[in-house]
């Protein structure tokens, strides 16, 4: 069984993590990165590669008869500058950087996929390489793989900065909240500024639903964390002789639990429209960055302690859920499987600040965890 990266298969991983973090590209827009991740498996694997568009997998074949386990990496970036002289392979592409490690995430993968090709495998593995995780888009799109795989099992790693490097941190039941970016927009119609009561203003239509907020995510009313941030609100222009008509009400959802952020958006809803009604006002929804609670499957969880005590890495029982959200529970929607933390350091910098690199240091702690549940029965 092997339980170390070899020096070049390492080298070479580590040589296409800085390629692709020199090359970010946005959620949907992944076209560089997936190419040059397939064109890196073609040349240093036999794996089939399955195209489908905005992502890929490719696939070790043990036999029908084995059982079949998914590996999942993401890809995208994020929309944040990269000073060029942080590092000798900083972001070549204006204003978008990997400051979420997608670009480690995907090396690990692939490491794993040459290993895995070079050392085989007693199951079918799937090495799944993601797109848009960072608007929730990609797993709901890639969810169909797990159905025409018949996966029986997925897994996933993210880094995380704060928990002791090489740590791995675990936590049954839901580990990231689901949320949603919810605009609720409303319509009237315009006056002088002299005469206000001649026009239909929404602004104190939107005043009363962000005044509500409180009584819906309150404590006592919900059986797990419910939040509602107002990102911002956007009524009428900058004109001082018109009363205002249009208005935009932009909140972030988030709970817990789904069945609550279901609620929440309900309620939401059933109140702008009440406002709009009695302010005699149209009022439409829409909704973006939509991410399902990710819950880990206990089974799939103490396949990740066994791992890591295996290693002798330091386990992290979580107490909590990270208030975070991550679409890689459309997948756990559909089969057993969890996602965990490698830890990059105390002191780490942060992920989504300029300062964060994903730490190479950790693609081998990454991929041994992956290669013990690879193994593992």
């Amino acid at each position: 069984m092997v339980d170390v990266l070899d020096e070049k298969i390492l080298a070479s991983v580590t040589q296409l993590r800085h390629a692709l973090h020199q090359n970010p590209e946005l959620s949907n827009h992944e076209a560089w990165t997936r190419e040059h991740l397939m064109s890196f498996l073609k040349a240093n694997t036999k794996l089939e590669i399955v195209n489908k568009g905005l992502w890929f997998y490719a696939v070790y074949h043990a036999g029908a008869d084995k059982r079949n386990v998914a590996f999942r990496a993401d890809i995208d970036a994020i929309v944040m500058p990269e000073p060029s002289e942080l590092f000798p392979y900083a972001s070549k592409n204006a204003g978008i950087s990997h400051k979420c490690g997608h670009d480690g995430h995907a090396a690990v993968l692939a490491a794993l996929a040459l290993d895995v090709d070079r050392n085989g495998a007693d199951k079918n593995v799937f090495f799944l390489f993601q797109h848009a995780e960072e608007t929730g888009d990609g797993a709901a799109e890639c969810a169909v793989f797990i159905k025409e795989n018949n996966i029986d099992e997925i897994f996933a790693f993210h880094n995380f900065s704060g928990p002791e490097l090489h740590s791995v941190s675990v936590l049954d039941g839901t580990m990231f909240c689901a949320s949603r970016g919810m605009i609720i927009h409303m319509e009237g119609l315009p006056a002088h500024a002299s005469q206000p009561e001649l026009g239909k203003n929404p602004s104190l239509a939107i005043a009363n639903v962000i005044s509500a907020i409180p009584g819906l995510i309150a404590p006592d009313k919900n059986k797990g964390m419910v939040l509602c941030t107002v990102v911002q609100v956007d009524i009428g222009e900058k004109a001082f002789g018109v009363s205002a008509s249009k208005g935009d009400l932009l909140l972030t959802i988030r709970a817990l639990y789904e069945s609550e952020l279901d609620r929440l958006q309900a309620n939401l809803e059933s109140i702008a429209r009440a406002q709009a009604a009695e302010h005699g006002l149209e009022v439409e929804f829409a909704y973006q960055d939509c991410f399902p609670e990710t819950a880990n499957h206990p089974e799939s969880n103490d396949k990740i302690r066994q791992a890591a005590d295996k290693l002798g890495l330091k386990i992290i029982e979580m107490p909590e859920a990270f208030r975070g959200s991550e679409d890689f529970g459309h997948y756990l929607k559909q089969t057993k499987g969890a996602i965990f933390l490698v830890g990059n350091g105390t002191d780490y910098p942060r992920l989504h600040c300029y300062e964060y690199d994903f730490p190479d240091v950790i693609i081998p702690t990454a991929f041994k965890m992956f290669r013990e549940l690879v193994n593992s029965k």
